[in-house]
């Protein structure tokens, strides 16, 4: 139990730090405006200097593929659109339950607008418990919690691939009455399609489709990863994407509340002291803090929330993450957009950065769900709640589990002691 009594002694202390914290954000600021002017006056220079330097720097800086002084503005998108969302929840396995397997949830959404079609809002529920799946993370050093979370996110690519190639197979539902594709609550579920038999480019007669998923699509925790394990990763995941792009939806990754300083990162090539950013020969002696680090603790959104307009986009960035040079042609790029309520980092592949009409597309139909979702978009807040695993969800699927080891014939079926004496006090 929480003593508020106790901690109401520390909030007097928090409050004042909270205050000395926001009079220096609002220094760096000021002094973040004014390297990203000198940036934009040499911004090819600067360009040209991290792309030499860059395995010499001691941080991931990304690149301007644009004006540093640009502020677009995102257009409407087209009345007949429909958007595609993924998210997962899950159920972590523990020693001290009836059984040792965990549950992963992927929440499901297609909202067609203007069509005069169902959506579909469902979930999908997988439950692991074969050895392969609980134990094969452990030769490479990888908890089983830690490999659920990875393969959650697997999960949910690949069911937003297989969303797309529904959509665009013609397989969802009409509200003449007609008993083909998918209705809500995911009634008659199709089949995945196979990609080969996806409309070709721009011979599609479908209206324009958006696939979002909430997050980044840099996915920094596989770096540590040895090859084997990463590859069991990453290569279902850019599977899924190409199945996207061969089907010409795009695919947007956004990210509220970021904390990312990407950006910031690249004003510090005029904010170095020295004639060239070799970090290594510079500053391998600073331990604390070195010369560039004036703008740290700040990061982009609110360096991009004095910049922009509501409804206005940064230019597009260029990541340079290392995990990025196993991703092929799916290169990140990423813009910060004003939706209104705050600034969001949108983040796509390369193939949408390079057709600038799905581009287009993409940042015109996001603003929109973030308006209809009133702050967020409402495609990944509903595939959220399709997905999340409550209380009472787990409760019930223990005791559905309990139920089937009971009927198959096994024998002192239970929780582990600690686990039912913390479930009810007796003090």
């Amino acid at each position: 139990m929480l003593d508020l009594t106790k901690l109401a002694q520390q909030m007097q202390g928090i409050s004042h730090h909270l205050t000395q914290e926001a009079a220096a954000t609002r220094n760096r600021i000021q002094l973040a405006n004014t390297f990203l002017n000198q940036a934009f006056q040499q911004q090819q220079e600067l360009v040209s200097r991290l792309q030499t330097w860059r395995d010499r720097l001691c941080f991931t800086a990304a690149e301007p593929i644009e004006s540093l002084n640009l502020r677009a503005s995102i257009a409407i998108p087209p009345t007949a659109h429909t958007v595609l969302a993924t998210d997962g929840s899950q159920i972590a396995p523990s020693h001290h339950e009836i059984a040792y397997c965990y549950l992963i949830n992927i929440g499901r959404i297609v909202l067609p607008y203007g069509q005069n079609r169902f959506p579909l809002l469902d979930s999908l529920p997988e439950v692991f418990y074969r050895p392969e799946d609980l134990y094969v993370s452990r030769q490479w050093g990888i908890r089983t919690e830690e490999w659920m979370g990875y393969r959650r996110t697997v999960s949910e690519a690949i069911a937003l691939a297989e969303l797309g190639a529904m959509v665009k197979g013609g397989a969802m539902g009409k509200r003449d009455g007609g008993d083909e594709g998918v209705r809500k609550g995911g009634e008659e579920a199709t089949p995945p399609l196979d990609p080969a038999t996806l409309p070709p480019p721009h011979a599609s007669s479908h209206p324009p489709t958006l696939a979002l998923t909430d997050g980044s699509l840099i996915y920094w925790f596989l770096e540590p990863l040895p090859t084997e394990a990463r590859d069991r990763i990453l290569i279902p995941i850019l599977e899924a994407w190409e199945q996207l792009r061969a089907a010409r939806i795009p695919l947007v990754g956004y990210l509220s509340a970021s904390r990312s300083g990407e950006s910031l990162n690249f004003l510090r090539l005029p904010a170095c002291p020295y004639e060239t950013p070799d970090c290594g020969k510079h500053c391998s002696d600073q331990r604390d803090r070195l010369p560039c680090q004036v703008l740290e603790p700040l990061k982009d959104a609110k360096l991009w929330a004095m910049q922009l307009e509501p409804g206005q986009r940064s230019p597009f960035w260029r990541s340079s993450a290392n995990i990025l040079e196993q991703y092929g042609h799916h290169q990140i790029y990423f813009c910060y957009l004003h939706v209104g309520t705050e600034v969001a980092r949108i983040e796509v592949p390369a193939w949408v950065m390079e057709d600038s009409e799905l581009l287009d597309l993409a940042l015109s139909i996001t603003l929109a769900q973030v308006q209809k979702g009133y702050g967020y978009p409402v495609s990944l807040a509903e595939a959220h709640n399709q997905a999340v695993v409550r209380g009472g969800d787990r409760a019930r699927f223990f005791a559905f589990l309990e139920q089937e080891m009971i009927r198959a014939g096994l024998q002192n079926v239970g929780v582990s002691y600690k686990e039912a004496r913390k479930r009810g006090s007796i003090a």
